[in-house]
């Protein structure tokens, strides 16, 4: 009989939505034995206000959507308020992240989905936290080889950088980093998505990739370069593409997996035609990790207005995945 995969969520933010999905998730069934870690308490009274009721066990199997969820508990030090931070809660949701890392890298969970944190919460003056991807790189000893990928039934968009001010986007494209990013990529898509062999399209940095040096020359010097070595070693990747015409329908079906060169540039797009279906996945790593396309959501907590639909899409593809490395 073949082992359901066992995934591991971390419930988000205490004050945003997180708790909301994860109260959700108990009444959606999945082909997974899942564990959420989070605040026992926390996720009770937010399904109260949600009108449900859950039962918590140890030992469930697969998750039948039927009530129930599994839970790893955490204590936090303040009483959770919907839709408000606080800033003790969010850090010691912060160490359920981490060990939920350890856990996946012990190979207790067969993959990691992580739910919305607050980045401005869990940042001070001297640590500035910029984001799960980051973070999880560092804990996994993977840190510079990570590539952030948005994925999705429509279309996959890789990012060569992530979360930094666009005005050091250009000093972080390098031909060796683009070099390293084009084949984590190409390798994660086989081993992990089961392309047999993944066409990649990489994106312009500037305005008409930069019109033959008129307006830079990162495409002649940087980009192309680096796509030329990787054609060398049998890697299917076209470009430089301009950004604004890359994402047209006839390249979509011609592509496996875009690369931009900053995070808007990319995102921009796939969230226009994906929002809410859309799943962030970091590949590089030694674990598998998914994650929804959205924030905390702090202003809808509690209400009708959630939908979970990109959150189940990533459990769906953990599901996916997991089973891919089986």
């Amino acid at each position: 009989m073949k082992k359901i995969p066992n995934l591991i969520i971390t419930s988000g933010d205490p004050g945003g939505i997180g708790l909301d999905l994860c109260v959700m998730l108990a009444f959606k069934k999945f082909n997974a034995d899942i564990t959420i870690i989070g605040n026992r308490d926390a996720i009770k009274s937010r399904a109260l206000l949600h009108k449900k009721n859950l039962v918590f066990s140890k030992t469930m199997g697969v998750h039948e959507g039927n009530g129930n969820l599994k839970i790893i508990n955490i204590d936090y030090k303040s009483p959770v308020h919907p839709g408000k931070l606080e800033k003790d809660n969010s850090m010691q949701q912060l160490k359920g992240l981490k060990k939920s890392i350890e856990l996946c890298l012990k190979k207790e969970f067969d993959a990691l989905i992580t739910l919305p944190i607050h980045k401005k919460i869990l940042s001070s003056n001297r640590n500035k936290f910029t984001g799960h991807t980051e973070y999880i790189a560092e804990m996994c000893k993977s840190k510079g080889t990570e590539v952030m990928l948005l994925a999705s039934k429509k279309l996959n968009v890789a990012l060569a950088t992530t979360h930094i001010a666009l005005k050091d986007v250009p000093k972080k494209i390098t031909q060796k980093s683009l070099c390293s990013t084009i084949k984590t990529l190409h390798f994660d898509l086989i081993k992990k998505f089961g392309f047999r062999k993944p066409k990649i399209t990489v994106t312009g940095l500037n305005p008409h990739s930069g019109e033959n040096g008129e307006f830079g020359d990162e495409e002649i010097k940087i980009i192309g370069p680096a796509i030329e070595k990787m054609k060398a070693q049998g890697i299917l990747v076209n470009g430089p593409i301009p950004a604004d015409t890359a994402f047209t329908v006839d390249l979509i079906k011609k592509t496996d997996c875009f690369l931009a060169m900053y995070h808007d540039q990319g995102l921009a797009a796939f969230k226009a035609l994906t929002f809410g279906k859309g799943v962030n996945v970091t590949l590089g790593l030694p674990i598998i990790r998914t994650s929804v396309d959205h924030g905390t959501g702090l202003d809808i907590v509690g209400s009708n207005k959630i939908d979970p639909s990109s959150f189940f899409e990533s459990v769906q593809l953990a599901i996916k995945l997991a089973n891919n490395q089986h």
